[in-house]
């Protein structure tokens, strides 16, 4: 890995992000970019400062009919082709490129708009008039720009990059996924450099109800900065989160002909399923262990060789009781060494693009040697009981590191980091 960059509520780049990080600084506040008024959720680690959004979208020369979520994408992408220098590698044959993200998502208001424009003065509404009505605006070129696979096409453009190009949509994974494959089309010698990493922004009235009406976000409205309190027992649920995050990953020995320093090694990947239910992981544990054992098998590493996870630590009751049990059947008695934190804790839940963000988390914490906190940590769940670096960051021997991302549908990600030998 060559180059990083993140957009997160909590730093705009990489060296703000990682500076908020280690102070403990939370994101999560009152949603300001719509009135959440009568939602039972009123809160988000949302990117709502509008005049940021329009910096990003002015240094990409991108229009304004750029959603947000491929605005900062653009902006995360950017970055870390800057900071690998790897803008002329990327314009070939042997780069791809590869996206987690669900793209954009109708607000109320712009379906309420489409609705009243789609019938004649005096008539009624109906459906094959909206239809109609979407359809014109679709191909006038307003809409397609939502779609997942926009921001992906649109990066693939912009650095002319002509190999693979892929997005992937398997809800909290899919950054995650899309840095594993990138990974394994670069190990089976398709390519030899990718971008890869997700964007998200869908913190909107129609998604914020959704997750509600699932009962999985936490209700905490009158105490935003808190609200997101991975493994303690008073958590009720994840909050809502916003960002990007890009890598660029290399093959070892292109990196070195074109004199690319490398940051740290990914160098292993674990993927599974289990489809247990859809906003819950199997109680058992059982995908989350499988991603977890794959990932060290594929490294070559065993438990005795990881000092850090990342965890997925939604702040829900169930995950962050399952993953901590899966963490101890994979690590054993090697467990209660280990430092684990949660980085939704201060940035809640990205959703596509968690898995980027809290891998460049994990690649930080192995380049500097400390392991970033879970803040909000002041109840110990007695089901919960390793070492979550409360509230203040650990410096540590940190050789390497696994980053866990679990999805609703029962998608289980692991990535493992290992430091570069000098």
């Amino acid at each position: 890995m060559t180059g990083l960059d993140v957009v997160t509520p909590i730093g705009a780049d990489l060296d703000g992000f990682w500076k908020s990080a280690l102070a403990g600084v939370s994101g999560v506040k009152r949603i300001a970019h719509f009135d959440p008024e009568g939602l039972p959720t009123q809160i988000a680690a949302a990117l709502d400062d509008r005049t940021l959004i329009e910096e990003f979208r002015s240094e990409a020369a991108l229009d304004p009919l750029e959603p947000r979520g491929v605005v900062v994408g653009v902006r995360a992408a950017r970055g870390a082709v800057a900071r690998a220098g790897a803008r002329e590698p990327l314009a070939s044959v042997r780069a791809g490129v590869f996206v987690g993200t669900s793209g954009e998502r109708h607000d109320l208001r712009t379906l309420g708009d489409i609705a009243y424009a789609s019938r004649p003065a005096g008539a009624l509404l109906t459906p094959a008039g909206f239809i109609k009505e979407f359809a014109r605006r679709a191909a006038a070129g307003r809409f397609y720009r939502i779609w997942p696979q926009y921001l992906a096409s649109r990066l693939a453009a912009r650095f002319a990059i002509a190999g693979p190009t892929a997005t992937i949509q398997t809800a909290c994974t899919s950054s995650a996924q899309a840095i594993g494959e990138a990974y394994r089309a670069i190990r089976r010698g398709e390519i030899d450099v990718a971008l890869a990493g997700g964007a998200e922004c869908i913190v909107s009235p129609i998604e914020v109800q959704l997750f509600c009406l699932l009962g999985v976000m936490s209700r905490q409205n009158g105490a935003p900065a808190t609200a997101s309190r991975p493994f303690d027992a008073r958590r009720d649920g994840f909050v809502m989160g916003e960002g990007a995050g890009f890598l660029l990953l290399e093959d070892a020995e292109h990196a070195r002909r074109r004199g690319a320093p490398a940051v740290a090694e990914l160098a292993g990947y674990g993927t599974t399923c289990d489809a247990y239910r859809v906003t819950d992981e199997a109680p058992d544990g059982r995908g989350a262990i499988g991603a977890m054992r794959r990932a060290l098998d594929d490294a070559g590493l065993g438990p005795a060789d990881v000092d850090y996870v990342n965890a997925h630590g939604t702040s829900t009751p169930m995950n962050d009781r399952v993953e901590t049990a899966a963490i101890k059947t994979v690590f054993g008695a090697e467990a209660a060494r280990l430092l684990v934190s949660s980085t939704k804790s201060m940035i809640g839940h990205t959703i596509s693009a968690a898995g980027a963000i809290e891998l460049a988390t994990t690649i930080l914490a192995v380049r500097d040697q400390i392991a970033p906190p879970t803040i909000n940590y002041r109840v110990p769940d007695p089901e919960c009981d390793l070492r979550y670096v409360p509230n203040v960051p650990a410096p540590a021997r940190i050789r390497a590191a696994i980053s866990n991302s679990f999805g609703f549908g029962g998608h289980n990600d692991c990535l493992l980091v290992r430091e570069i030998e000098r």
